[in-house]
């Protein structure tokens, strides 16, 4: 390794967010979670590293195509960076298949959950089988084979395909030598076997099992020689000049329909696939070696999660927790005023999952329902497609109720789904708006406008998280209802910023990205820093999902050196180097990996004894700070505030059983002490639910 690359303060993005998901890996790897719920890492941190191709190694193979010399804040050229990412995830892929196939799949069985193989199959088992493929897939197979008429088909983003080898002579007198079938998306990729046949409660048969076993009747007259199941994964960054389009929705709309066909970046065969089939898909595709992964088992693992969602084996999953509905909301949630007058009488906290994201629906729900409510604003940016919250939007829309809705269209692999939205919600009339052109809004808002003794009242919701429930049931996130006047006036500035025109408003109380944010935070470490040269106390904490901003990690480090001490958590991404004598010794980097994934942005600053609180949905990241519309606000109510701290800091950082911690290159090893065994998660569960 070369000096610069010692010396190098910041850690390659890449790399960490390979080493997160090594962290997800670790739980499926540990015997004492329930066994269906280690299947269900495995299939997450498959789903993980697809966007990571689609996103990251796309954007990296970018990189090395335009700018192979540029040194990276790492210190790495692209392809110095391209080689150790290209090593760290072949190795990440090959510890996932090894513990699937060689501990948890051969545990599923013994439990009577099995993955029936053909070579296993009994001659009963396979009459059934050949039956199922003749009547259910052959009819919706379209074999390809390759010649000059019939050239390589076009490959769907993440598609299950087959490649076969055949020999002989067809009836047309061409010889035989490749053929391309591609799996229907619509068929399913697990098929259940009777219980009678399979003699396990839950047996199961792989698609790419059927067409190994019987493909060849697709090509009678010839000789299968062997049939390989692959797929290839596509660049599926999106580009839409927003300055350049006249009506945004459209433009994406159309590029949506490419994103399945953009440039390959990584190829997936099967472990037995022969070097020159490999070699013919690789040329097909412009792919390196490098570039293919050899797999032991399906090329999708991510399908398995159907078997993570078995019912019938609760022994085999994570006990059932439903979030506690706190007071006030457990006895006024079906009665709009009395809701409203709760909230208007005190900030009330929510900390999803640990408690419901219901008084959220309930909020909105009476703000619809309630005849004194004139108006609601929202923004959404996830919701997914069968969002209850959307469709209490919809009912408010049609009762008359000013509706504007802020839809972010841009928001990553739920764009069709948000353009879906945007059409239904004007269809009913409310109004609809996409943001600002260039700036993804991020921020989570609602705002009730409602009519209290002849003046207008505002009440609202800031969070930390998305408006989706489901999501909400696994993400930690923190959530403020408020009439506080000061927030809820700022919140107004922010909706007319982003429904209108006009000049930048001061805000009294929220910080905004792309204006405040960045400049306050700043200010804010730089406020530590001046308190520990002083001499007086200084402390610093923060909690997110990524740290890469360089001016932050660079101000990070000046407190460290000043000695301040600085207590990060941080799930996924991060570019600081903790630990380091003389840069970072007074910075520790901590990443929570358990039942529940870590979402919620946090920050914390001693103030000399203020003690200033934000809760935010904005990492610290350039995105976030510059790119984005993203709010931060604070926790001012000393309760709720001693809770915030303590719920995202205070016993974060006693775990030692989900707490990873950062050395001083880049790696994690598990917080391990001789204090009695504290789970963050359950107690948050057994403190909350």
């Amino acid at each position: 390794m070369s000096t610069s690359l010692v010396e190098s303060p910041f850690l390659n993005r890449e790399l960490s967010l390979l080493k997160f998901n090594e962290r997800v890996l670790a739980m499926a790897e540990h015997p004492q979670v329930p066994l269906l719920e280690r299947l269900r890492y495995v299939c997450i941190v498959s789903s993980n590293l697809d966007e990571f191709f689609e996103i990251r190694m796309s954007s990296l193979k970018e990189q090395l195509r335009q700018n192979p010399t540029l040194h990276g804040d790492d210190g790495r050229t692209p392809g110095e960076a391209f080689d150790r990412v290209q090593n760290h995830a072949h190795k990440l892929v090959e510890r996932q298949y090894s513990l699937l196939n060689d501990e948890i799949l051969p545990r599923l069985d013994a439990e009577g959950i099995a993955l029936l193989h053909a070579s296993e199959w009994n001659p009963e088992q396979q009459q059934w089988a050949h039956e199922v493929f003749k009547r259910d897939v052959m009819p919706l197979l379209t074999p390809i084979g390759l010649d000059p008429a019939h050239p390589f088909p076009r490959v769907y983003n993440k598609s299950l395909n087959f490649i076969v080898a055949l020999s002989g002579v067809d009836a047309y007198g061409r010889q035989a030598s490749i053929a391309i079938v591609q799996a229907p998306r619509a068929l399913p990729r697990l098929i259940k076997m009777p219980v009678k046949l399979s003699g396990k409660p839950e047996g199961y048969v792989l698609l790419t099992s059927l067409m190994r076993a019987f493909v060849g009747e697709l090509f009678p007259g010839l000789e299968m020689l062997g049939c390989y199941q692959w797929r290839v994964t596509r660049n599926s960054d999106l580009f839409v000049d927003e300055e350049e389009v006249t009506n945004l929705r459209q433009a994406l709309q159309g590029e949506l329909s490419q994103r399945n066909f953009g440039a390959a970046v990584r190829l997936e065969i099967d472990r037995l696939t022969p070097a020159d089939l490999e070699t013919y898909l690789q040329n097909e595709f412009s792919l390196a070696p490098e570039d293919t992964y050899r797999v032991n088992g399906p090329v999708n693992l991510s399908r398995l999660m159907q078997l993570c969602n078995d019912e019938t084996r609760p022994d085999l999953l994570f006990e059932p927790y439903h979030g506690s509905m706190p007071s006030p909301f457990d006895r006024v949630s079906d009665k709009p005023a009395e809701l409203f007058a709760a909230v208007a009488k005190a900030d009330q906290l929510l900390h999803h999952p640990y408690q419901s994201f219901q008084p959220v629906i309930d909020f909105l729900t009476a703000a619809a329902l309630d005849p004194d409510v004139m108006a609601i604003k929202q923004t959404i940016y996830r919701t997914g497609e069968d969002s209850e919250l959307m469709q209490i939007l919809l009912a408010a829309a049609r009762a008359g109720k000013e509706v504007t809705v802020v839809v972010e269209l841009m928001a990553r692999f739920d764009e069709q789904t948000n353009i879906n939205w945007a059409a239904r919600l004007e269809e009913v009339g409310a109004h609809v708006v996409y943001g600002v052109v260039a700036h993804k809004t991020h921020a989570k808002m609602a705002l009730v406008l409602r009519r209290e003794k002849g003046k207008l009242r505002r009440y609202a919701h800031l969070g930390t998280g998305n408006y989706h429930p489901r999501t909400a049931r696994l993400y930690t996130d923190f959530g403020l209802l408020t009439a506080d006047p000061r927030l809820c006036e700022d919140m107004d500035k922010v909706f007319a910023q982003l429904t209108g025109l006009g000049a930048r408003r001061t805000l009294k109380s929220l910080l905004q990205s792309p204006f405040t944010m960045h400049e306050t935070m700043i200010g804010l470490i730089q406020a530590e820093i001046r308190a520990a040269k002083a001499g007086r106390r200084a402390r610093i904490m923060a909690k997110m999902n990524s740290l890469l901003e360089k001016q932050i990690i660079a101000e990070l480090y000046k407190a460290s050196q000043a000695g301040v001490k600085v207590d990060l958590l941080v799930r996924g991404v991060c570019a600081l180097r903790a630990g380091v004598p003389g840069l970072s010794e007074n910075i520790r980097v901590r990443s929570i990996i358990g039942r529940f994934l870590e979402h919620s942005r946090v920050f914390y600053f001693y103030a000399d004894g203020e003690e200033p609180v934000y809760l935010s949905s904005a990492d610290w990241m350039d995105r976030n700070f510059f790119r984005r519309v993203e709010v931060a606000f604070p926790v001012t109510d000393k309760a709720l505030k001693k809770r915030v701290i303590d719920e995202a800091f205070t016993f974060a950082l006693r775990d030692n059983q989900l707490a990873w911690e950062q050395q001083t290159d880049g790696t994690y090893t598990r917080v391990r002490n001789r204090r009695a065994p504290f789970n963050l998660h359950e107690f948050l569960m057994e403190r909350l639910g």
